[in-house]
Formats: structure tokens, C-alpha cells, sequence
């Protein structure tokens, strides 16, 4: 089975937050996608944590080297879609991103993410529940 995945269900894991154990759980199984912007994704939330002051340089590369090990493969995003998706819904590009990976290739998509999840549901997506 393939699942789509994005930043806030990588991070989850990654920093140890509670729905930690659910989100491998629900993947143990799994082909994990993603759109190529995730990298990007998870280096912005990581400089977001820096920012905050709740995350060390160090630790935050330390997250950065062990997303670079979750074998996830990074898939092509038809970007005019998901600027389209992005405007119906009232989100980002890169939320969208996921929605149009979704609807193309008919993933499940896990995500933690409410405004991103009820955003895909309103277009039929599947999602994956932690």
C-alpha cells in the first residue's frame, strides 16, 4: 500500500509528539510519497522551531539527518493544479501540493493537519486516521 504523507505527520514522529506510535503504526506496512517540496517543508518548520527558541541547532540537524533516512519517495506536483486547489480551498501552495498528488495517483494521505484534511476530504481524498 502507498501513502501520502506530509511535514506535520514527518515532524509527529520525528520530535516525538503523542501521535507518534499511531503514525508508524498506520505506516509499518506502507510505500511512503510525498510532493518534492517536503524537504523544504521540513527544513521551514525545523528553522520555525529555531525561532521559537524550541529547538537547538544541533537537535534540529540531528531531526533534518533522520527525515533524510525515512525512505520516502518525493513525487512530481502538477503545480497548476495545485495553485487551483489552492485557491478553492483557501491554502497554501504547499498544502494544495499534497491534495493534487492525492487526486492524481488516488493515495490515502495522512496528515495532521485539520484545515489540510478537511480540505482534502471536501475533494474525496482518503485519509489515513491517527
Amino acid at each position: 500500500m502507498e501513502v501520502l504523507v506530509d511535514a506535520s505527520a514527518i515532524l509527529a514522529v520525528l520530535l516525538n509528539e503523542p501521535e507518534r506510535d499511531r503514525i508508524i503504526q498506520a505506516t509499518k506496512d506502507a510505500s511512503l510519497l510525498a510532493p518534492g517540496s517536503l524537504p523544504f517543508e521540513i527544513g521551514n518548520a525545523i528553522s520555525a522551531l529555531f525561532r521559537k527558541k524550541d529547538l537547538a541547532l544541533i537537535d534540529g540537524l540531528a531531526v533534518y539527518h533522520a527525515f533524510m533516512a525515512i525512505p520516502i519517495r518525493l513525487v512530481e506536483v502538477d503545480i497548476l493544479k495545485a495553485v487551483a486547489r489552492a485557491f478553492d480551498a483557501g491554502l497554501y501552495a504547499y498544502d494544495a501540493y499534497f491534495i493534487a498528488v492525492a487526486e492524481a495517483r488516488q493515495l490515502p494521505l495522512l496528515t495532521l493537519d485539520r484545515r489540510l484534511a478537511a480540505a482534502a476530504r471536501e475533494r474525496g481524498v482518503v485519509l489515513v486516521e491517527v
